[in-house]
């Protein structure tokens, strides 16, 4: 990973403006920007972690993959939260892969300094842990969503998941890719994309998705959208 050519603010990162200013300045010395690659694998199961991510403009899935290769995401990390729960949760792995879903810039911060500070038991322990349940909550309904509901539904979810973890209306993106993290075959995704686009909901072209009508994608979107979205917002806005 290289480091951006041109510069990025961390405070972009929500997590990282929620810090007050004592404890932001001690994490500055030792965080560094890193601009990730669509596609690129931040970590994969099972590797012990040394670096933690917060991200500004890119977008991580978490993937989790079986034996015989097929794989479905179970999370998504933004500029909402933190790439590397395991360093504070007590494990130094896990057993999932992190790959980037759309590229940008994201702050990288060593394992060992991230751990140091949640053992000082003050306000970065205190948010990261409420990052944590709207995470878990995410992967929870996550993991409803596609047992229950359609690929139509799947894929408005995980449109507005990551429209709201980007600055633009722009996604870019390969339906194959997008397949692999709903874990549907890709012919799906394409037959529901072209759907989405005749309705006027989204463009896609050459693997650039453009958000056109966000109301059109709500009104078809199941209930695993606002229920994730509700407890995120209610876990993150109490202030540190």
């Amino acid at each position: 990973m290289e480091t951006p050519s041109l510069p990025q603010n961390p405070l972009s990162n929500h997590l990282l403006a929620e810090l007050p200013s004592d404890d932001y300045q001690r994490l500055i010395p030792a965080l560094e920007g890193a601009q990730l690659g669509l596609g690129e694998e931040i970590y994969a199961a099972g590797e012990t972690l040394k670096f933690v991510y917060f991200p500004t403009t890119a977008i991580v899935s978490l993937l989790y993959t079986m034996e015989d290769g097929r794989s479905a995401e179970i999370g998504v990390v933004g500029n909402d939260g933190i790439l590397g729960i395991a360093v504070f949760m007590g494990g130094d792995s896990v057993p999932n892969r992190a790959v980037v879903q759309s590229d940008g810039v994201a702050f990288r911060l060593p394992a060992r300094v991230l751990a140091s500070e949640f053992r000082r038991a003050g306000t970065l322990q205190r948010i990261l842990l409420r990052y944590t349940q709207s995470l878990i909550a995410q992967m929870s309904q996550t993991a409803v969503c596609n047992r229950l509901h359609s690929v139509e539904q799947q894929l408005c979810r995980w449109l507005l998941l990551s429209h709201d973890r980007l600055p633009s209306n722009e996604l870019v993106m390969t339906q194959e890719l997008i397949a692999d993290m709903l874990g549907v075959r890709r012919e799906a995704v394409s037959h529901q994309a072209a759907l989405l686009q005749d309705a006027g909901l989204i463009s896609y072209h050459r693997g650039r998705i453009t958000i056109l009508d966000r109301a059109g994608l709500e009104a078809r979107v199941c209930e695993c959208y606002s229920v994730v979205r509700r407890e995120a917002d209610r876990l993150m806005s109490h202030g540190p």
